[in-house]
């Protein structure tokens, strides 16, 4: 069975080029973010947010009014989409001038770390968390740096110029920033604690 995949974007630093919206089941547009839609002639499916800055939307596009000031915009986009069994969420403009909100972001997404699967996107690279392992294809000479929020241990890494062999990385002591894969293959795991996981695009 098809695993459904959603496209969101938030209302940061709109991407130079957009992916092919087409390959998603999908497409969101959170809250002021749907005016980079409307410039770029587009329509996503879906619309949430408190509406605190945006323009009229079309009927043909569906709005969900999420007004609870308990959560964040993109927090309750999540829920919306995991009750509608989208659990592989790609985000774009998640990041930009308010580092403030970029933060926000990544803490959502760690709290969402065990349910979904949430990747950033932006003209630079792409980071997410991992859950144990993973395997990661196409990388020889890019950037890869292994962020613990505030530790993981018992790292273990393949593929990398500096391999990480039942590490532990402690954030304000130790972190694994500026790594570069030597191989196209890359394999990560560790045992205990969150690990963010950053690849640069070239």
């Amino acid at each position: 069975m098809k695993t459904k995949k959603a496209f969101i974007l938030l209302n940061g630093l709109e991407p130079s080029v957009f992916p092919d919206l087409s390959a998603y089941d999908i497409v969101c547009a959170i809250d002021g973010a749907y005016n980079h839609f409307e410039k770029n002639n587009m329509l996503p499916d879906l619309v949430t947010g408190d509406f605190d800055s945006i323009h009229k939307i079309p009927k043909t596009v569906e709005v969900i009014n999420t007004p609870d000031q308990n959560y964040t915009d993109f927090d309750k986009a999540l829920m919306i989409l995991k009750e509608r069994g989208f659990f592989n969420i790609e985000v774009y403009g998640g990041s930009g001038k308010e580092h403030d909100h970029f933060l926000g972001n990544i803490s959502t997404a760690l709290q969402w770390k065990s349910t979904l699967n949430i990747s950033f996107f932006d003209d630079f690279g792409t980071y997410f968390f991992i859950e144990n392992n993973i395997q990661l294809n196409n990388l020889k000479g890019r950037n890869v740096s292994l962020i613990p929020f505030p530790f993981a241990e018992g790292i273990n890494t393949n593929g990398l110029y500096y391999p990480l062999k039942n590490d532990s990385l402690v954030f304000g002591e130790r972190i694994g920033t500026r790594n570069k894969a030597s191989e196209n293959t890359v394999e990560i795991s560790y045992k205990k604690g969150n690990l963010l996981i950053y690849v640069s695009n070239e």
